[in-house]
């Protein structure tokens, strides 16, 4: 059993759990890319990621099994070239606004709790460095123990707020608003989250057959995707008022008035920041070891340097990256990526059929 986890849900936890960060796991993604369409249009729109990421995984993981890749530098070497760097280029892009988001959420949550913003930012910060030193099977352990703990807490608050808001949530759903650009909103929000799957690469290791890779993929999809249904159904509770508020979640909690939810809520966000934030920077370690013989001390420094960097890029705001900052890269990751990594998953997964 535990092999099986590995090798078909282990990839899926890590890529959930380096995409949900503080836009995901705040609302703010969800409503920008969308709740913005209308509620139907909403879940319209998480369908096209849903497929694009059940497609674009499925490949890239039979890829690197068959290529033997697993950091990012190996893995586009063979898939673009001497254009490795483009993709490398946009991946550091993505992870600084990532950061920053994170750094952004992080204060949000102390906010939450009555402490400074500055110390939940840079207590994300330090725990984030302390567990990228610490290896990657902390890493993956990590990763995949606080996703269960991720899905048990946002089903409570799902339950919680279908209790509340029901009327509101079928009143929203029931009203059949799709405003047009639901489809290009899904599929921006598919492109630049993928642009995070070298956090996942190491764990398609386990994968042994095609139809293993393959559906490792579908279920990383599905496993990426759950969360933000939830969320999504929760947020229509009070739709569209909610498309004022710049955290939707914290919201949703303060109308729902339960201690006990909101401090379990604002703990387990905490810790996907976490994760996000090391997973991510997991990637750029690896992919230097990958190139030379490992060193502790160049990956402190690396880790220490992208952790401070991420810091002053959090100055611009959460709103501000989230729509702004993530929409930029989406094209890009569809270019250097998307597009190639589809194509070649095609050639080689269907030539021998």
């Amino acid at each position: 059993m535990q092999n099986r986890v590995k090798r078909y849900i282990l990839p899926g936890l890590i890529f959930q759990s380096v995409i949900i960060s503080g836009g995901y796991g705040t609302g703010a993604e969800l409503k920008s890319y969308f709740l913005t369409r209308g509620p139907r249009g909403a879940l319209l729109g998480l369908l096209v990621t849903a497929l694009i990421w059940a497609a674009v995984c499925a490949a890239t993981f039979e890829l690197a099994r068959r290529w033997r890749a697993y950091d990012y530098r190996s893995f586009f070497t063979r898939l673009l070239g001497r254009g490795w760097r483009l993709y490398e280029l946009a991946y550091l892009a993505l992870l600084l606004i990532s950061l920053a988001v994170i750094y952004s959420a992080a204060g949000i949550c102390a906010l939450g709790a009555g402490l400074p913003a500055a110390l939940g930012s840079t207590a994300a910060a330090v725990c984030i460095v302390l567990l990228v030193l610490r290896g990657t099977a902390a890493v993956e352990g990590f990763l995949s123990l606080w996703s269960y703990l991720l899905y048990a807490v946002y089903l409570c608050f799902f339950i919680a707020c279908l209790t509340r808001f029901g009327g509101g949530i079928r009143a929203a759903l029931g009203s059949g608003q799709t405003l047009s650009g639901w489809a290009g909103g899904g599929a921006r929000y598919a492109f630049y989250n993928l642009g995070m799957i070298p956090a996942a690469l190491h764990s398609a290791r386990f994968a042994r057959t095609r139809r293993e890779a393959l559906l490792s993929g579908v279920f990383a999809a599905l496993i990426a995707a759950a969360p933000a249904l939830l969320l999504l159904l929760a947020m229509c509770g009070t739709y569209p008022a909610v498309l004022t508020c710049e955290a939707p979640v914290r919201a949703l909690l303060a109308a729902l008035d339960m201690p006990l939810l909101s401090a379990a809520f604002q703990l387990v966000l905490f810790g996907t920041l976490i994760e996000t934030g090391a997973g991510l920077i997991k990637a750029v370690t690896q992919r230097f070891d990958s190139a030379s013989a490992p060193s502790p001390a160049r990956r402190a420094a690396i880790t220490a340097a992208l952790a401070a960097a991420g810091g002053a890029v959090s100055m611009l705001g959460l709103e501000p990256l989230v729509v702004r900052g993530y929409g930029g890269v989406s094209w890009v990751f569809l270019a250097v990526y998307v597009a190639p990594v589809l194509y070649a998953g095609a050639r080689e997964i269907f030539k021998k059929i």
